[in-house]
């Protein structure tokens, strides 16, 4: 019996690891797609995100059926749980990197107010961050996971820019304006994307030690 559950977290984890892999080429693609204009490149994140959704659907109904199979113990239990909020949050990822691509198709061919390299800085930055929690849970590395949350700041101190530069230029010129929300909008995604890898990295600290101190992004 214990086998058989054993061989089903593998499972789980290698179902992770792959949903984790799609999403993080949608960040990349999307981040891409906008420092080139490519509206190619953009339209391959919706794919992603369709196919990060089937696999969503094969994690949670592995994980129900470990539940409802398995009956696991207390430690195990919380892998479960665990897992199941860690695919909602890399969910909605998906969905924000889908959101990123749309409004860059709404970009292309329009010569940029700022350059946005600094959004791409903040693309990188998030994907690392989603790579790593999910790593901390296949893993079970907790410092790994804390780390996570100490690499929220660094996205959180990239948008604070992003945003204070683009209010500059639009002070400078209100004709700017409409750019300069589409890219804030962007960053802004990027911060969130950054908030649900930090929800990942504080699952994977409630499964190893059982306690969630820190606040949830919603």
């Amino acid at each position: 019996m214990r086998n058989n559950f054993d061989g089903q977290l593998k499972e789980l984890n290698n179902n992770l690891i792959e949903m984790g892999a799609l999403i993080e080429h949608a960040i990349s693609a999307a981040a891409g797609a906008l420092l080139s204009q490519n509206i190619e490149l953009a339209a391959t994140v919706k794919a992603d995100e369709r196919e990060s959704d089937k696999k969503e659907k094969q994690i949670e109904a592995l994980c129900y059926d470990l539940l409802l199979r398995q009956q696991p113990v207390a430690r195990d239990l919380r892998i479960i749980s665990a897992a199941l909020k860690m695919v909602t949050d890399m969910e909605r990822i998906a969905d924000q990197a889908v959101d990123i691509a749309e409004i860059t198709t709404h970009l292309v061919g329009q010569k940029f107010i700022k350059q946005p390299e600094d959004i791409a800085e903040m693309a990188e930055a998030a994907k690392k961050m989603l790579k790593e929690s999910i790593d901390s849970f296949v893993n079970r590395d907790l410092e790994l996971a804390k780390s996570v949350l100490e690499h929220d700041d660094t996205v959180d101190k990239l948008f604070t820019t992003i945003r204070g530069d683009l209010i500059a230029l639009i002070l400078e010129n209100p004709e700017n304006g409409e750019q300069a929300l589409d890219l804030l909008m962007i960053a802004k995604y990027l911060e969130r994307i950054g908030d649900h890898a930090s929800n990942i990295a504080e699952w994977v600290i409630f499964m190893i030690t059982g306690e969630h101190n820190t606040k949830l992004h919603f």
